[in-house]
């Protein structure tokens, strides 16, 4: 991004927001090509521009050049990275290598090791694919034993663009609702929620409390009658938008297409640009492009047809709109209601919610024994409250 740009969005960026933290979020390509110095000029610009309200900054790296000097960075400067990794070697090397064709996951190691070292705040965005989405337990147990306390599973949903898309495009549009095949690589609807199934059982048993899955986490606040503080669950989109190299403005990072572009920096104020008409028309097609299928969902509370993006195949009666993922949500959403509303009236009754686990591993137990066997109502709660089970889960058998 040319210095003039640079400055001009960090300015407008601070500048129209009425709020006392301003975050920045820093992607690619991948923004370690560009270097140390480049990410110290814009500290400072942020700085310069900051008038009283504190910055932070979020950086997403596949984390194959991180060294000690980046990671000083990082931490002096409290960055929080995302660094990607889609589990053990046999499933990252699948589709991550550079571009000679040479796996990268001993150099993303190190680089997880970097982070490590310098105390440097990460999380691990791990892309679900056709080949990893098989492995569930396999990739979640590796990412939990080396150290990622924070996870992202990003499922993987990608169109070749159809031999009469005279744009030269490699991929299909979101916009293109038809006539584009899916990837071999994109991950299948039942294998996603398979995957996502997976990983929550052993999570709700094991990890509540110091493992935590954004997915999860979201689910549990929407569950709690909070808004959806992550856009593809929100019931309206068009909060999450894209600034190319140039200035250019595109209504979300998945739309930069030519026919989702607001406008430029250099050109149009940074706030005009995301109150404008046209954005403002793209958040709400969200919520009034969903299928009546979808809006009979008894889980739509909690997806609101998800991504539009993904919304390019037709209900069970053919209405088109309906999410490519569908069926792996709603498995999903369906199977963790239990635990979710369980934990749901802990944080009501200000106790924490990791006492599912000991809920889930008592319902576990009495399955095996083939009964729901009552436990004695002054014997302490199995959810492990600390509690009388009558003043505890009792009251909700």
């Amino acid at each position: 991004m040319p210095d003039d740009v640079l400055e001009s969005y960090i300015r407008q960026y601070i500048e129209a927001q009425r709020v006392p933290v301003v975050s920045f979020a820093w992607q690619g390509g991948e923004p370690t090509l560009l270097g140390v110095d480049h990410f110290r000029k814009i500290v400072a610009l942020q700085r310069k521009y900051a008038g009283g309200k504190r910055i932070d900054n979020a950086f997403q790296t596949n984390g194959v050049l991180l060294d000690d000097r980046w990671a000083e960075f990082l931490a002096e400067h409290r960055f929080l990275v995302g660094l990607s990794i889609d589990g053990p070697e046999e499933f990252h090397d699948r589709y991550r290598v550079d571009k000679g064709g040479r796996p990268t996951f001993k150099s993303v190691m190190r680089g997880m090791g970097v982070l490590q070292k310098h105390k440097v705040r990460f999380n691990t965005l791990t892309v679900v694919q056709r080949h990893n989405s098989q492995a569930p337990l396999p990739v979640y147990r590796f990412l939990r034993d080396v150290g990622s306390r924070v996870m992202q599973f990003i499922p993987v949903v990608e169109r070749g663009a159809p031999p009469s898309q005279s744009s030269g495009l490699t991929f299909a549009s979101p916009n293109l609702k038809a006539g584009a095949l899916v990837t071999e690589w994109s991950v299948e609807p039942g294998q996603y929620g398979s995957f996502l199934v997976g990983v929550f059982d052993e999570w709700v048993r094991n990890d509540v409390g110091r493992v935590f899955v954004q997915i999860f986490d979201v689910a549990l606040e929407i569950w709690h009658g909070q808004p959806s503080s992550l856009c593809v669950f929100a019931e309206t989109c068009g909060q999450a938008l894209a600034i190319e190299h140039n200035g250019d403005v595109y209504s979300c990072d998945h739309y930069v297409y030519p026919e989702n572009r607001l406008g430029n920096v250099m050109e149009n104020p940074l706030a005009a640009l995301v109150g404008s008409p046209q954005q403002t028309a793209f958040g709400l097609d969200k919520r009034d492009g969903l299928p009546a299928y979808c809006r009979d969902c008894e889980v739509r509370f909690v997806c609101n047809g998800e991504c539009p993006k993904h919304r390019f195949t037709t209900t069970p009666d053919g209405e088109p709109g309906l999410n490519y993922l569908c069926a792996g949500y709603r498995r999903f959403f369906n199977h963790i209601r239990p635990a979710m509303e369980f934990m749901s009236r802990e944080l009501r009754e200000q106790r924490p919610p990791a006492n599912v686990m000991g809920w889930v591993r008592r319902r576990d137990r009495e399955a095996r024994l083939g009964r729901m066997q009552e436990p004695s109502p002054n014997s302490p709660c199995d959810c492990g409250s600390g509690k009388k089970y009558r003043k505890c889960c009792g009251r909700f058998a």
